[in-house]
């Protein structure tokens, strides 16, 4: 099981294929973004990379009570990151954002009961909540040539 919480889901062609690709080869996938955004661009953006990513066997999940800023990552029990690192080209190439990677501690232990407590405050996202007319599906497309700058 691969979890991965995130405030924004501003993601590359690279790694959206990559997730798509885990998530297609058997590895349970999912990903927590906010329900409530602290930004509504940024929010549309986000929801912009949800079909792709249902439709590969990715799930994911709104946190209802509010807005969550984890930026938190959990592997298997056995390898997490926790840190200010978002996975967007800012963050990654512009920023010096930065993480600590736990591998095989007992700190593993509270993320994973944080990821759980998360995951159960959430909504999982069905196809359905995803289906857009033309004109969003065309506002979204604009909004991913500016993600950069997001």
């Amino acid at each position: 099981m691969c979890i991965f919480l995130r405030p924004t889901l501003i993601i590359d062609d690279v790694m959206q294929a990559a997730l798509c690709a885990a998530a297609k080869r058997g590895v349970d996938v999912r990903i927590v973004t906010p329900g409530v955004p602290d930004k509504k661009v940024v929010y549309r953006l986000t929801r912009s990379y949800y079909a792709p990513l249902l439709r590969a066997g990715v799930r994911i999940y709104e946190y209802t009570p509010g807005f969550i800023h984890a930026k938190s990552y959990l592997s298997d029990d056995t390898t997490g990151v926790v840190g200010t690192i978002n996975m967007d080209y800012r963050s990654l190439y512009l920023h010096f954002e930065c993480g600590t990677y736990l591998y095989r501690t007992p700190a593993l232990q509270a993320l994973k009961a944080d990821v759980m407590d998360t995951l159960a405050k959430s909504r999982e996202i069905s196809p359905a909540d995803c289906r857009r007319h033309f004109w969003s599906r065309m506002l979204d497309a604009v909004l991913r040539i500016a993600a950069p700058l997001c």
